[in-house]
């Protein structure tokens, strides 16, 4: 059996699609667990609408507590081996499960699987990821799997959307959640679970990744001035007792991390430039964008 988690917070436009997406499963031995956090919307009742399928599951906070006490709620019930992640704003093609245990299958040693995703949406949201998903898949393809990315996700998590992800519950259950940023937990969890697990790509687009202006990242009303990767290495370092060791990895982090927080000020800078200049920064001949 998989176990599908899914948090829940004011999505009622999008959560009946998402569980449609599921139930539509080639792979039928599954259960669906919803965790809502207490939204103000009409989700709880499109959600219960679903719940005549014994497979799913819905489970209401009584107040707001964020995504990753949503995410240990979500844990305490669930049953299969492999624990699957759906975004309550996204979609599964068909065979998506069904893709993923035949490559489990073929790779008993993995203890972290995830797949290519289809953008699909707000047409500027998209394009608001794109570089950066490009990116990402640029340097993913120079990755041999299955493979131990514990020191290749320094600086970048590659691994494209939550949604895209299946673990091993023997891995998670021995995985801190307690990341210092919501909405990076995803990031915290695949450094410490990659530091004993392989991982797999399959390049297959089997997640649709849904791109609008009210998603939890583009709705968080203050970026926290914290680096999850440097705090999640820091972690792993002290609990697994790495040593001196691996002091020289850290500092390259650290300096890579600061380099890169830098580039990035420094293009809203000079974004916020062009715009009291009355320059347009996609048309400017003055600037490289």
């Amino acid at each position: 059996m998989i176990s599908i988690i899914t948090t829940s917070y004011n999505y009622e436009e999008y959560i009946a699609e998402t569980i449609k997406s599921v139930l539509n499963q080639t792979y039928t031995d599954w259960e669906l667990i919803v965790v809502d956090d207490a939204s103000c919307d009409n989700s709880v009742e499109v959600i219960k609408s679903f719940c005549d399928d014994k497979r799913i599951k819905l489970i209401c906070h009584d107040r707001n507590k964020g995504l990753v006490q949503a995410v240990k709620t979500g844990l305490k019930y669930v049953k299969g081996e492999w624990i699957a992640f759906l975004e309550s704003d996204d979609l599964w093609v068909e065979n998506a499960l069904e893709k993923r245990l035949d490559t489990i299958k073929n790779n008993p040693e993995i203890g972290i699987i995830f797949n290519d995703v289809e953008e699909f949406g707000d047409e500027k949201a998209i394009l608001a990821v794109k570089n950066n998903l490009d990116k990402n898949r640029k340097r993913i393809s120079k990755l041999s799997f299955p493979k131990n990315i514990f020191y290749d996700l320094n600086i970048e998590n590659f691994i494209l959307t939550f949604s895209a992800v299946m673990i091993k519950k023997e891995a998670l259950d021995k995985c801190p959640l307690d990341t210092p940023i919501d909405a990076l937990l995803d990031w915290w969890i695949f450094i410490h679970i990659a530091f004993n697990n392989k991982t797999y790509y399959i390049s297959e687009k089997l997640t649709k990744w849904r791109q609008h202006k009210n998603s939890y990242l583009f709705r968080r009303k203050k970026t926290k001035f914290r680096s999850v990767n440097l705090e999640a290495y820091l972690d792993v370092w002290r609990t697994q007792k790495l040593g001196i060791k691996f002091l020289p990895f850290f500092l390259s982090t650290a300096f890579l991390t600061a380099t890169k927080r830098f580039k990035f000020y420094y293009v809203v800078a000079i974004r916020a430039i062009k715009k009291l200049v009355g320059i347009n920064p996609k048309e400017s001949p003055l600037f490289d964008d």
